[in-house]
């Protein structure tokens, strides 16, 4: 069905026809009522979003962080193990994709592992967090364990996102239709990681923590609430959603894998698609985390408290301008098409990096939220429109093929992805090094002030001074602790000569740390006060050196801003339209009815 509209004429420079080919349809198509798809499913198929766009990044966010500042595990290290289950992903994608294209059953070839796959997600994600400590634990230990419990946790996405985007492909065959179905796939799948960075927040509670803990044993039982919560989500998902296309693929042969995943590679549109979105993904994955470690170490000094707090708003601000970014997205690509609108959500992503040059101010932290919403509405746009012209492409194949190769195509495009994120991963280990960030200081500060927080936890609880058994023995651990961090910080005075000062103001702090901790035998009445200034002084020893954090900043804001124009630039050769996507859906129609007839 046609809509007639008249638009602006638009005035083309030369060699910009790509650009501007959507905007310059008279034509613009409105979806029939036989390509809607009913909005309960609509929000079903959006509950499903919650495990690769939630989970999946808490998991991505939370993990780095707190391996590498509670743990203490070295930052080169930690990206090489969480690459290889991507590399792993490597293999299970097109694995996956191959398998549920060529899977015949009452249930459908896509549903089954939505359920079971989510399932198994749930269970991983909780695994995941109950990393060994102590004395037994080496680091070793924990990055092995890290190591299996990410290719359970990936593998069990695999399982169930590959199905889960192949079946929202087929779900539909409007252009439009197809756009909204992804957008409420991202709507709620971001309310879901709305709740991501509060978690770090939830985990360095004492309530989860424990007075001695860290977010290390925090997230521990915060992974249980989440499982808890997303479980009935998916069994929602596979309840409700229908899959598309079941009588046609009754009817199509099963073809050999390598054929299945090779006509991927010979699609030059898909290829084209996977490197405009390829270097976004690379240019963010780059950096992924940075922007949290220079909120702790920049704007807040070290003070993973106070971060975490404004970590919870900024992830909040996040969600809420995903959520209200959705609706303007579908309202701009039905006018504009998905071209110019990922034109759109491209600047937008660039120019948020822009303002991070302003906006990381430490006398105004909560500046960061405009550069956050600029790139939450962007990144949305974004990966939302990537989807959909997956989607598109598909249809084009059938075109060309005569066969719905869904899983192909949605897998090999998480598999280039994933690969990227494999490298980038490492990348930014490699750039942390680059930068001479300390991976061990934070958790040997808190190894410090943990015995001092379990003394002070215990006399406001108690209302009454501990025995003096129990404070010489938790002193004594935090005065070995301290002589430890000392030699730490000499060592590094070495190691980084160029940050020779920096490390003698960190070694003045931990003299007066000890100052504290010898007087702290004082009376009930000064005990809170002397702890307090302790953990205090503490706090002054987290602080990165400032030509770290510096590198981070360039880093974070410029990596992204480059690859950004890349893509720009690549998104302009793009040949899918609107009006030959619709071109194709009607010689595909066409084919059908003759087919039907006959």
């Amino acid at each position: 069905m046609l809509e007639k509209r008249l638009l602006i004429k638009v005035v083309k420079p030369a060699g910009c026809y790509r650009v501007y080919r959507d905007m310059n349809l008279n034509e613009h198509h409105k979806t029939s009522v036989a390509d809607r798809i009913p909005m309960g499913q609509k929000v079903a198929y959006g509950l499903g979003g919650i495990v690769p766009i939630a989970l999946a990044n808490i998991v991505y966010m939370l993990m780095g962080i707190i391996g590498n500042i509670s743990l203490g595990l070295s930052a080169l290290v930690l990206g090489l193990v969480m690459a290889v289950p991507r590399l792993w992903d490597a293999f299970t994608d097109p694995m996956m994709g191959y398998i549920s294209d060529n899977t015949r059953s009452s249930a459908g070839r896509r549903r089954p592992y939505v359920l079971w796959g989510g399932i198994a997600v749930c269970i991983a994600f909780v695994l995941l967090w109950w990393i060994p400590k102590g004395e037994g634990a080496s680091a070793w230990v924990q990055f092995g364990y890290i190591l299996l419990l990410l290719i359970m946790f990936y593998t069990a996405v695999t399982v169930f996102e590959i199905p889960h985007g192949a079946l929202g492909m087929e779900m539909t065959a409007d252009y439009h239709e197809r756009t909204r179905l992804f957008a409420a796939k991202s709507f709620i799948g971001n309310m879901g990681a709305m709740a991501t960075p509060w978690l770090y927040g939830l985990a360095q509670l004492d309530l989860f923590k424990g007075a001695g803990g860290n977010a290390s044993d925090g997230m521990r039982y915060v992974s249980l609430i989440v499982a808890i919560i997303v479980l009935p989500c998916i069994i929602i998902c596979y309840k409700v959603c229908r899959e598309g296309k079941l009588e046609q693929v009754k009817e199509q042969e099963r073809v050999p894998f390598r054929e299945n995943i090779g006509v991927t590679f010979r699609n030059k549109t898909f290829l084209l698609l996977v490197a405009i979105i390829f270097m976004v993904i690379m240019g963010f994955n780059f950096v992924g985390n940075f922007a949290n470690y220079i909120t702790i170490f920049y704007l807040y000094g070290g003070d993973q408290v106070s971060a975490a707090k404004l970590m919870g708003v900024t992830g909040t601000v996040w969600a809420v301008t995903s959520l209200v970014a959705i609706p303007p997205m579908n309202w701009i690509s039905a006018r504009v098409g998905k071209t110019l609108t990922m034109l759109v959500s491209i600047s937008l992503m660039a120019g948020g990096q822009l303002t991070k040059i302003w906006c990381y101010n430490p006398e105004h932290p909560y500046l960061i939220l405009i550069p956050t919403a600029m790139l939450s509405a962007g990144m949305v746009m974004y990966f939302t429109l990537a989807s959909a012209m997956v989607a598109d492409v598909c249809d084009e194949d059938e075109l060309h093929t005569g066969n719905r190769n869904e899983g192909a195509y949605y897998s090999i495009f998480w598999w280039f992805m994933k690969l990227g994120m494999a490298f980038a991963g490492i990348v930014a280990g490699a750039l942390l090094l680059v930068s001479d960030f300390d991976d061990k200081q934070s958790s040997m500060v808190d190894a410090v002030s943990g015995p001092v927080r379990e003394l002070k936890a215990g006399f406001e609880k108690d209302a009454e001074m501990p025995s003096a058994a129990d404070v010489t023995e938790k002193i004594s651990i935090s005065i070995k602790q301290n002589q430890a961090l000392a030699d730490h910080f000499r060592a590094m005075q070495e190691k980084v000569p160029s940050d020779a000062e920096h490390y003698a103001e960190l070694l003045e702090g931990v003299e007066r740390i000890d100052a504290g901790l010898q007087s702290i035998y004082t009376g009930a009445e000064e005990f809170t006060k002397v702890c307090d200034s302790v953990l205090s002084k503490a706090l002054e020893v987290s602080r990165q050196s400032v030509r770290t954090v510096n590198h981070l900043r360039i880093f974070e804001i410029g990596i992204p801003i480059l690859l950004s124009v890349m893509s720009f630039i690549a998104m302009r050769l793009y040949p899918l339209s609107e009006k030959r996507v619709y071109e194709i859906k009607a010689e595909l129609d066409r084919r059908k009815e003759t087919a039907s007839n006959d």
